[in-house]
């Protein structure tokens, strides 16, 4: 396919990122490919580049937390097309992806012609998740009430919200995102109406239940 599509290849693993490389380049040679190590250099990127056709996204770079990079970005650039690239193959987390708005699911242990494929059905305006995933069966309707909810969410809630999760205070948020406290306490607000919480703790517990404690301080990813 000589088709010249502009693709971000978004994950903190050089070597991955190499491969991933290599792999689009061989598939669409007239791609132009970009590449961000971490969620900020993917903030700034976006916000220099147009016309982007595809962001390939690691879960679990450094600035996210759980499904929160993908929930920013659907809600933030909900005309480019994401699709999760992790090491997290879990029918649960493939299952909420989708929901959060991705258009596929590539586990990394998948062939190289298996991403290639998967990625050239996005291009074409398809979704593709491995065939051998249950995307029917699941989860529980409280949480799938619970994923309806955050999708609501705008990106700069989302942005709150993984903050929140850091343990920062309103005062710090205010300062990371260049707003008055004011405007923080707001967004606080409007986010625990949102999940139908009291507090900033059980907020950030209630976001945590999607994937198995990674919104929540102190965690560590699952890749």
């Amino acid at each position: 396919m000589t088709t010249s599509f502009r693709l971000v290849i978004a994950d903190d693993h050089p070597l991955f990122r190499g491969a991933l490389r290599e792999a689009v380049a061989r598939q669409f040679p007239a791609a132009e490919l970009f590449e961000a190590g971490g969620f900020e250099d993917l903030q700034a990127l976006l916000e220099r580049e147009s016309d982007l056709d595809l962001i390939l996204l690691d879960l679990t770079m450094p600035g996210v937390r759980g499904f929160s990079g993908l929930m920013y970005l659907r809600a933030q650039y909900p005309g480019i097309p994401v699709v999760v690239v992790s090491a997290n193959e879990e029918s649960g987390v493939i299952r909420n992806c989708m929901e959060f708005g991705a258009s596929g699911f590539i586990p990394k242990t998948s062939a190289v012609e298996t991403m290639r494929a998967a990625i050239a059905a996005v291009l074409e305006g398809r979704t593709w998740t491995p065939p051998d995933v249950d995307l029917a069966g699941g989860a529980d309707k409280e949480t799938q009430a619970l994923v309806s909810r955050l999708a609501t969410l705008t990106p700069q809630q989302v942005r709150v919200l993984m903050m929140l999760s850091e343990g920062l205070l309103n005062k710090q948020i205010a300062y990371e995102l260049g707003v008055s406290e004011a405007t923080v306490k707001a967004h606080v607000s409007a986010i625990l109406q949102k999940l139908g919480v009291e507090s900033r703790t059980q907020a950030v517990i209630a976001a945590s239940k999607i994937e198995g404690g990674t919104w929540a301080q102190g965690s560590q990813p699952a890749g």
